[in-house]
This record gives C-alpha cells, structure tokens and sequence, in this order.
C-alpha cells in the first residue's frame, strides 16, 4: 500500500518483506513482529480516539494522544489502510531510532560568579527534565544534605512493574516518596526492589549531572550549573533488547514533563541529548514540529544536541550542473550487515540515477519510477523508494536500502558510486547522508564528505536551542559536533556551543568520569536556562524569560570563538555559552 499521507520511509517499510526488514538499518524500526503490529506518529485533527471508535467499533488499536493534533497508534497492518482513509488523518510516519549522542566547563561558560556572592542563582525554583538513558538515583550528587532525593517524579517507560502516567500506556511512574522510601533502605538491593530503575549506560546520569547535579560526593567541587533545581527524569524504553529508544518514546516524554510542569506551577528546562539522521534535516518531520508546538505551551525551553556526526564522513552535498553528470563515491567496509542512504534534491529537478556496484555492475532509475522498486547486484539487495513531496515536505527524497541478499550475511564491501544525470535543471543541489555513524563500521563512508548540514535530527527544529560542542581547555570548536546549513538564512543551527570535550560528571554507582561529544555540551545550556528562569521568573526580574526569548538572550550573551570571524555561523552559531552575559541588567 502506498499512499502519499504515509512518509516515504514508511510506504517502504510496508512493501518490505520481514526478511527485507530484519535485515535493514531502519525499516523495521516501530514493527512489532510478536504481535504483528506497526506503531506509527500522526498528524489529526479532532478527538482521534473518540472518532476511530465511531468509525471502527470493533478495532483495538492502541491510541496515546499527544497535544495540538499529533498522537501515537499502534495497528495491525492490516489496518492501516483504515487509519490512513479517514479524513481527519493528515499524515503518517514511521518511528526513527535515536542514538545517545564540569568544572573547567563551569568557568569557561562563565558560571562561576553566577553560582558564588550575593544573588547567586542555584536553579532554585526550576524544573530541570531529562530525558535519556534514566539515572542513578542513589548518586549523592541526586539528593539532598539530608539524603533525600531531588527527583519529584521519574516515569520508566522500560519498566512492567507499578503504574504507567495517567494518559500513557506503558512503563512505571515513581514518586519521590517512592525514591526517598527506596533510598531509605540504605543499601541499593533493597532499594532497587521498591525503584527498581537503573541507568545502564551511565549516559542519562552524567547528562544530568552536568545540568544539575550539586556535587556532594565531590565536595561541591564537581557540581552541575543548576545544583538546586528540582529534578525530573524519564528514561527512554528501548523496545528492542540491546536497541536504542525510538523518537515516538520521546514524543510521550515531553508530553509527559509539559504536563507535569504545568501542574507544578514551575518553569523547565528540558534537555534531549540524542538524535537521528532520517530526514531532510530543515526541521520539517512530525517530531521536530511537535517540538515546536510544545515549546509554545507553558513556561518550557527545550535544548538539544546537535550530535556528533560531522567527522563521521556521512554527509555528501553538491550541486548538479545542467549539461553534465556528477559522482559521489562511497565506500562499504568489510562486515556491514545493511546501509541506508537518503538523497534529497529538490522536486523541480529532475534526475537520472545510476548506481555502480564494485564489480562495476550498474543499476539506473529516475523520476517516471515513483514507490518501490527492487534491484539485485552482486551479493546485495536494493531497496529503493522514490519519493514526493509531501504536506509536511518541500524536498523530494529517494531512499536506498543495501542489505544482504539471499544467504549472504553483508553487503558487498568495496568502491560503489551514484552518478547523477541530469534530464531538467532548476536548482541543482542535494545532500545525501548514510545512516548513523553507530550503524556503520570505520570504512563505510563517502570519498568526498561535507561536515555541513551533519547536524542531528531533532536539533532541527525551529523553536528549541541547538548545542554543539567546543573543547574548553583548547578554547576550539569540536570536530565531531554537527554542523546546520552554511546558507540559510534563519534559523540558524547551532545556536551556540557549550564545553563537550572531557567534561567530568558523574558515574553511575558513585564518583565521576570523564565523558566527550555534544550530548555532554547540552546540559551546560539546559542547566545554564535553568538559571537565566530562576532570576526571570522565579525571582521576579523578567517573567517572560523562557522560549524564544531565552534563545534570544543566550545569543546575546554568547562569547566569539578564536578563528572565526562571522557569526553567527553553521559551525559554532553565536559563540561559546557565557551565561553570566546573557542575563540583562
């Protein structure tokens, strides 16, 4: 079934086989092969749950609805011809799998004489909202003089015991009476029986240290940029067993903290340190205008990283001349089990694609082939959707899924090249990205990369603040910290840069570790949004200090960097985060 209010990447994941999606980077990402089931994001208007039960009485779809027209269902596919004819439906997408992206950091961002002195600013006041990998709870640097914890709320999505939020369908909600009664225990297996929540990786741990830790079990010494902000936290489920979380777990999650917020009466920073590499990279997918939405309701800033793909050699961007033909070079390393690119070309060009297989075997398709198409070269199998336009989506796409055919186990390692011919010239220029460095080996990668336009999916979005990285002990921007386009005129991404470069948090079970790349630089500028609202709104200076006009004051504030001279740029936008300039006296 292909429709055009299905996202191309989804219309392509329906045509697949299952075998052709267990072997893929992405298709299957939102199948449930247990109970044959698609989760989907979309875009509505009205009462979604209220009319499919009018329209469909005997359905049992699963329906979380989300704010201002986006919900999440999950269907049987066979279904999902139903879900896409009814009218009040605008549009469909698949989820998208997203991948994780202090003291020295403190005086560099200019923190320092904010936190000491008459009128110091803690975050006293503020909500500070993590999203990730969850939190060590027991850490010190989590809990008061007294012991108790600073978390007001923590919603497991991954876990089955205890009861989800109201309005959401799964994980656990945990209580800071519930954390305090688990801390209270004294010893971590006992308490892990009451709250049993755990970060596994560490990365949801150091992410809120750097934001809002407050340095107990350092003295003091390693503390966050907000210390006494109240804290809350969700940990992402990862449906797939040694996966990574999907952008519709994040879509609940800011529902989720918006929610809370507001019935706290308290302004929050919410910081998302991850993201993807599906899409066209302008802010336009269903996640990143939900974003925009949600950054419109409350008292709520919304931080996120800009990823660390730039040195990862996946991005290639040209321009194709009207008279002759263009080729970008890329090469498949040994062992790489799938590989998706994305090509996205504006839709008044028009193209004549030939792909060259190693062996030098080739495969042509262009614009009078539209939906899907499959191709066999050598060992490997090609998955190819030719895309439009869609409500949502002014740039064309054609996606291109390698995966093993047959028995074999890779894709065919060796030199391969997209020619592009050109039939009718308007525009001329594309970028095409590979799917994310953590899914490639070392070798997969194009000949002639560009670091431009590398910067992750959602950091895109227009309303939230993009962070990249910069090392503060060189006083020098980042090489992997992802870059926004060099030749658009607003918004531009990132906003800033924040320390990423061995940045000390804390660990999980206690102490601190050093940690590298943007993931780490955000939660300098989630923590330092924390103090700008609490000298705004908290302490009566400005109760307008949040949103855009946040934004705003941390570009105002933000320091140059040494070796550029226009700002802002696509590399380090305003500068570096100087907190303490940001706030208007």
């Amino acid at each position: 079934m292909e429709d055009q209010k299905l996202e191309n990447l989804l219309n392509l994941a329906l045509d697949a086989t299952e075998e052709e999606r267990e072997k893929s980077v992405s298709l299957d990402v939102g199948y449930d092969a247990e109970n044959r089931t698609w989760q989907v994001i979309v875009r509505h208007s009205g009462a979604l749950r209220q009319l499919i039960a009018q329209r469909y009485p005997d359905v049992s779809w699963q329906i979380t609805e989300l704010s201002g027209g986006y919900a999440i269902v999950d269907l049987p596919r066979k279904d999902m011809d139903k879900l896409v004819r009814m009218l009040q439906v605008f549009y469909v997408e698949k989820p998208k799998q997203l991948f994780f992206s202090a003291e020295a950091g403190r005086r560099a961002s200019c923190l320092s004489s904010l936190q000491t002195g008459a009128g110091a600013l803690s975050g006293a006041g503020v909500l500070v909202a993590v999203i990730d990998s969850g939190v060590d709870y027991f850490h010190p640097d989590f809990r008061t003089e007294d012991g108790r914890t600073r978390i007001v709320a923590l919603w497991d999505q991954s876990s089955s015991s205890g009861h989800a939020p109201d309005g959401f369908l799964q994980g656990c909600e945990y209580t800071q009476e519930q954390i305090d009664a688990a801390l209270a225990t004294g010893s971590r297996e006992q308490g892990y029986a009451l709250v049993p929540e755990q970060d596994l990786s560490g990365h949801g741990t150091a992410v809120l240290g750097i934001a809002a830790g407050n340095g107990r079990a350092s003295g003091g010494r390693y503390r966050g940029v907000a210390p006494e902000s109240l804290l809350l936290v969700v940990k992402l489920a990862t449906p797939q067993r040694g996966g990574f979380p999907r952008t519709t777990e994040l879509m609940q999650a800011v529902e989720y903290i918006i929610q809370k917020a507001e019935q706290m009466g308290m302004p929050v920073a919410v910081n998302l340190s991850f993201g993807s590499v599906y899409g066209s990279h302008r802010g336009n997918t269903l996640l990143e205008t939900y974003l925009d939405q949600m950054a419109n309701r409350w008292k709520s800033t919304f931080v996120i990283g800009t990823g660390n793909e730039a040195d990862s050699d996946g991005h290639a961007a040209g321009r194709l001349p009207e008279s002759e033909q263009t080729e970008v070079q890329f090469t498949v390393g040994e062992a790489q089990p799938a590989l998706s690119i994305q090509i996205w070309k504006n839709y008044a060009d028009s193209w004549q694609i030939v792909l060259l297989h190693p062996d030098g075997s080739q495969i042509a398709f262009g614009d009078e082939q539209m939906g899907t198409a499959r191709y066999l070269v050598g060992g490997t199998e090609l998955l190819v959707y030719y895309g439009m336009p869609a409500p949502y989506l002014l740039q064309q796409e054609i996606f291109i899924e390698l995966i093993p055919n047959g028995s074999n186990v890779f894709v065919d390692s060796g030199l391969w090249s997209i020619r592009l011919y050109p039939v009718r010239i308007v525009a001329g220029r594309f970028s095409m990205w590979m799917s994310d460095a953590r899914t490639r080996n070392m070798q997969t990668r194009f000949l002639r990369p560009t670091p431009d336009a590398t910067l992750t999916i959602p950091s895109a979005a227009s309303r939230t603040i993009a962070v990249g990285a910069y090392d503060a002990r060189t006083n020098s921007y980042a090489s992997f910290s992802g870059r926004g386009w060099p030749d658009e005129p607003y918004p531009v991404h990132p906003d800033l840069v924040a320390p990423g470069v061995d940045v000390t948090a804390p660990a999980v079970r206690g102490g601190y570790l050093a940690v590298t790349g943007t993931s780490f630089a955000t939660p300098f500028v989630t923590g330092s949004a924390a103090l700008l609202m609490q000298w705004g709104i908290v302490n009566g200076n400005d109760p307008y200090l949040y949103g855009e006009k946040l934004r705003a004051s941390l570009h105002r504030g933000a320091r140059p960097l040494p070796g550029f001279r226009k700002y802002p740029n696509e590399v380090v936008g305003y500068g570096a985060l100087c907190t303490v300039q940001s706030i208007s006296k």
